[in-house]
């Protein structure tokens, strides 16, 4: 079962599947109240929380802590 977008903090590593692309980031910031600035675990590459979810959640969406 997926966890809330609420319980994300800063400094903890996620794993998140939608769509059957699958990413693994830590939150380095909170930005508002619904979008988080990440850092992909494997690139160091950072983008937004928005930009993964941009097209909704997919049937096999899952977002857990790691």
């Amino acid at each position: 079962m997926a966890i809330s977008w609420d319980t994300l903090r800063v400094g903890k590593k996620y794993y998140l599947k939608n769509y059957g692309e699958k990413s693994e980031f830590e939150v380095l910031e909170v930005i508002g109240k619904s979008d988080f600035k990440l850092k992909d675990l494997y690139t160091l590459e950072s983008y937004m929380l928005s930009d993964l979810v941009r097209y909704g959640k997919g049937k096999d969406y899952d977002l857990q802590e790691l």
